[in-house]
């Protein structure tokens, strides 16, 4: 009968143990976060003939998850860059072209319309925007710290581009 106490009494103290666990785990878990497009706060990228970016959630400056929207006016492009870090992008309107490796040839651009993800290898070079004659809005998720690495320091960041077949 003793061995049967002491178990119970094990069990009880065990149940206690995580009853107290989970109360502490409640009370230091991070609050859910709602963000409307009303409250996105968008902010020009300086150079950036006209594109902006919002942080949505997170601190791409800082260590730890992010995510930032960036919007492309019509026809601006970035030039072939890096991120230390993977990046996950989503398009949510417009077409995004996306082109890879250290040459900017918009020939060679992938169209990626809404709906549409690419990931992104920390340190791979790419270069993207909005090439056609709409803007393009699209959403990126990774890890901070996330700086933007040209891969042409002295060349230009952004560039503008003719609509492509024109």
């Amino acid at each position: 009968m003793g061995g049967r106490l002491r178990i119970a009494g094990y069990l009880a103290a065990a149940t206690a143990g995580l009853a107290a666990a989970s109360a502490a785990g409640a009370q230091t878990a991070p609050p859910f976060v709602r963000v409307t497009p009303g409250e996105v706060r968008w902010t020009d990228i300086p150079g950036g003939l006209g594109a902006r970016y919002a942080v949505v959630l997170g601190d791409p400056t800082k260590p730890g998850l992010y995510v930032v929207r960036a919007t492309f006016p019509p026809h601006v492009m970035d030039t072939p860059h890096t991120h230390p870090n993977d990046r996950y992008v989503t398009v949510l309107s417009g077409t995004w072209y996306t082109g890879t490796g250290p040459v900017f040839d918009l020939s060679k651009a992938v169209p990626l319309g809404p709906g549409s993800v690419m990931f992104h290898p920390a340190g791979a070079v790419h270069w993207d925007g909005a090439a056609g004659d709409e803007p393009v809005v699209v959403q990126i998720t990774g890890m901070g710290p996330a700086p933007t690495l040209p891969i042409d320091p002295k060349g230009g960041a952004w560039t503008r581009v003719a609509p492509p077949g024109k």
